[in-house]
């Protein structure tokens, strides 16, 4: 038997230089105490669904930062991916799950060694040793969508073994293969669901695995893992997406007020949410504080740098024809005027969602009404303009989606923390996943009927049977842009499809609101805030290994390491 130390705070955690290694010296409850008490059993188990992330861990956790749903103010953590400074001695950000991932993956591995083995009894054993199986598979497969491969590992090891420990990634196929063999292991020991109302939400059910295979087949199939194209790999998440609904039924269903879904509260009934994490006043978040601006004594995603961008709120199409509001044009954004889109008047008759995530101009939202204007003779300014405070988006769009309206949370203050839960899978997610496999495999009847389960719940009008081809690609592209808008979603998806070289290649706009000193009449006018001229390039559409992390795995007479860098990034 291994001899362990397990350190024991606020939760359970390991630290160490070597990330692959987790290890630490330092305990200050023993091996023996942990494995010899089933509460304390119960709380190390627990702890391990930290390495399921959320994003709401805080304000540079954004996720939106790194990609073009946000103006990033500052070029530092996921705002670096933007400015295209990313490199292997800076993207320790929140993208980089490598630490945090070997971090976790140790304590499993301890974990489902030492169950098998302690005296104690143990209430739900099996259902332990399956959940820790999932939460297994959960981080090999975020590992591998951001980083191609990772190293697979079932073993811990001692601070004695540790120096002579020396790692290789294993292949994407190889990768693949071990995270569906963990959820199969995982699948028959664990309850087929929790509805949102059960105190047990948030724990892995086979519902929940088959959400999982459903994104992580939709991603395998996609061109920038599947460069051949194989149409075996589309149907596989065709099937992933059909049995998921198939097996649930009327479980689950899409949540009928798009605003109201992402303020219920824990414990609500929302048959949409399939996994999430909730919180209690404990352990809650600070999401309002973080993202919400000045008016609030909040900070805008840090010095105004989470305010959503124009490019995301030109997306959203026009309600009364599903056209587009604005079209890119030679790099710019045009207004797509046959559409009916009034450039001065630019947030009227769009699609719902939009005011239902973004703060704009005229927005109405806990009683106030937002003034992002500033005045043409520069003398007087709007309370929630960027020239009142620098915590006001320079953007001039603030984060709607997921602030608490007075109801949820009638005090908004960094001592009230927040409960609005976090969601992982949604059913609106499975739709579109089949929708785009359906279509990938030709079937684009059935694309456009997904498709427009979702629209329809905001009232969007169908998308007609005459758009096929590329126009309807580009469809159920725009369609997880605006319905998944800061679910962190658009990252991956811009990667996935391979369009990142366009989509992160593209100005970042926000909105000017310039009001005539003597009429006062408003006009309105995108301004670039960010020109990217072609900052993101073809390696980044997987994440480095950091520096100092392949040296560690260097051989001990100076030798070439034995962890391989992403490709692209050898030379860096």
């Amino acid at each position: 038997m291994k001899k362990i130390v397990i350190a024991l705070a606020a939760v359970l955690s390991f630290a160490s230089c070597n990330e692959i290694l987790e290890l630490t010296p330092t305990s200050s409850v023993t091996e023996d105490a942990v494995w010899k008490d089933p509460a304390l059993v119960t709380a190390y188990h627990t702890e391990l669904y930290n390495a399921i992330q959320h994003g709401f861990r805080d304000w540079n956790a954004w996720q939106a930062k790194a990609i073009d749903e946000v103006y990033p103010a500052v070029n530092w953590g996921p705002g670096s991916f933007q400015w295209g400074l990313l490199s292997v001695d800076n993207v320790d950000n929140s993208l980089y799950y490598w630490t945090t991932g070997y971090r976790y993956l140790r304590r499993i591995n301890i974990f489902l060694d030492r169950i098998e083995t302690i005296e104690v009894e143990v209430p739900d054993k099996e259902r332990l040793i399956a959940e820790a199986k999932f939460i297994k598979a959960w981080i090999y497969f975020t590992l591998t969508y951001r980083f191609g491969s990772c190293v697979l590992l079932d073993e811990y090891y001692t601070l004695e073994e540790a120096p002579n420990q020396r790692f290789s990634r294993s292949t994407f196929d190889q990768c693949v293969a071990e995270i569906e063999r963990l959820l199969a292991e995982a699948f028959p020991d664990l309850p087929k669901t929790y509805t949102s109302t059960s105190s047990n939400f948030g724990r892995a059910s086979q519902d929940v695995i088959k959400a999982l295979q459903s994104r992580m087949y939709l991603y395998w199939a996609s061109p920038l893992y599947n460069p051949t194209n194989d149409r075996a790999k589309w149907q596989k998440a065709a099937d992933a997406a059909l049995d998921f609904m198939t097996s649930t039924g009327d479980t689950y269903q899409l949540y009928p007020d798009y605003r109201e879904l992402f303020i219920l509260m824990p414990g609500a009934e929302n048959k949409e949410y399939i996994f999430g994490r909730n919180f209690t006043k404990t352990n809650g978040h600070n999401a309002p504080m973080d993202n919400l601006n000045r008016r609030f004594e909040a900070y805008g995603g840090w010095n105004g740098a989470g305010g959503p961008s124009f490019n995301l709120v030109a997306d959203y199409e026009m309600q009364a024809n599903g056209m587009r509001a604005y079209n890119w044009v030679d790099g710019e954004l045009v207004p797509n005027l046959e559409s009916g889109i009034d450039p001065q008047n630019p947030y009227a008759g769009r699609d719902p969602r939009m005011d239902a995530s973004i703060i704009h101009q005229g927005t109405v939202y806990r009683g106030a009404t937002f003034e992002m204007w500033v005045a043409s003779d520069d003398q007087s300014f709007g309370w929630d303009s960027y020239r009142q405070s620098p915590d006001n988006p320079r953007s001039h769009h603030v984060l709607k989606k997921f602030m608490p309206d007075i109801e949820q949370q009638p005090l908004l203050s960094w001592q009230e923390t927040c409960v609005i839960p976090w969601p992982y899978f949604r059913l609106a997610e499975i739709y579109a996943n089949y929708a785009e496999a359906m279509f990938e495999l030709g079937d684009e009847a059935t694309c456009r009927e997904y498709l427009n389960r979702i629209r329809a719940r905001v009232q969007m009008p169908p998308i007609p049977a005459t758009e096929t081809g590329e126009a309807l690609r580009a469809r159920i592209q725009n369609e997880r842009r605006v319905e998944f808008a800061f679910e962190e979603h658009r990252w991956i998806d811009v990667r996935r499809w391979k369009i990142a070289e366009i989509t992160e290649n593209r100005n970042i706009y926000g909105m000017d609101i310039i009001r005539d000193a003597t009429t006062g009449v408003d006009t309105y006018r995108p301004v670039v805030l960010l020109e990217k001229g072609g900052r993101f390039l073809p390696k980044m559409y997987l994440l480095p290994i950091r520096r100092d992390e392949i040296r560690k795995n260097s051989e001990a007479d100076g030798g070439p390491s034995t962890l391989q860098q992403t490709p692209g990034w050898e030379n860096d």
